[in-house]
């Protein structure tokens, strides 16, 4: 079930148990993806909407030597475009880092829904505009900051994330990304990453322990960043919305 998207959708607005419900609705038909392989390919006509209900994903493009450049990652309580339906053909591919659990949501469900949730359009309306900031400070960060800066401030923004969704203990969160995966992301060397991650260490701004990583000063790691975490707008900007106002 989308309780994830649910209990995200709610740092914008608070839902009624009518909107749960339709949300909840999108969960009935699931698939199944392996570690290691496409969601969806570069140049497949999309046809439905993808809800992350488990597992971690990287939206990428790629050229024809093999050089790779992830744009975004995809963790659980995510949506995957959610009009991607109106385009031909996909100007880009999405991976599964983990095994992946999707809720396949057809166009027509989805557009019903918000059709009869004028409240729940509002907050997928949020989530989509949420998801173009994070992709502007993406491009902020490969363009302006250092390498330090750069993972620093992708741990920062994975933590808040996650924890914003119920995925995080205490200081402690879920990371599945290999130090390729990250290089790629950072538009960085694997060589740079594993150097940095090593400084990043040496000075206890992060701890990483299989696949998670501890902050044991979040304030520290942020300064460091130069982290401001207005782009994620976590902060109910649709109060008036509420629906128990």
């Amino acid at each position: 079930m989308p309780q994830r998207l649910i209990r995200k959708l709610e740092h914008f607005t608070r839902l009624s148990d009518a909107d749960k419900d339709a949300l909840n609705g999108l969960g009935r038909k699931v698939r199944l993806c392996e570690a290691g392989t496409d969601i969806i390919r570069e140049g497949d006509t999309p046809e439905n909407v993808n809800l992350f209900l488990d597992g971690w994903a990287y939206r990428y493009k790629q050229l024809e030597d093999g050089r790779r450049q992830i744009v975004a990652f995809f963790v659980p309580g995510d949506l995957c475009d959610l009009h991607v339906f109106v385009f031909r053909e996909m100007d880009h591919a999405i991976a599964a880092i983990t095994p992946v659990r999707l809720a396949v949501i057809p166009r027509e469900h989805l557009l019903n829904l918000m059709d009869r949730h004028p409240r729940v359009t509002r907050a997928l309306w949020w989530e989509t505009l949420v998801n173009a900031a994070i992709q502007r400070e993406w491009t902020f960060n490969l363009g302006r900051r250092t390498a330090l800066e750069r993972l620093a401030h992708l741990f920062c923004e994975v933590f808040l994330r996650l924890r914003a969704v119920g995925l995080t203990e205490g200081n402690t969160c879920p990371f599945p990304v290999t130090q390729v995966e990250l290089a790629d992301a950072t538009g960085l060397t694997s060589v740079h990453v594993n150097r940095t991650l090593r400084e990043m260490r040496a000075s206890g701004l992060i701890v990483f322990k299989g696949r998670q990583f501890t902050v044991p000063d979040f304030l520290a790691l942020r300064k460091v960043a130069l982290f401001n975490p207005n782009y994620l707008h976590l902060d109910h900007e649709g109060a008036y919305l509420n629906a128990n106002a």
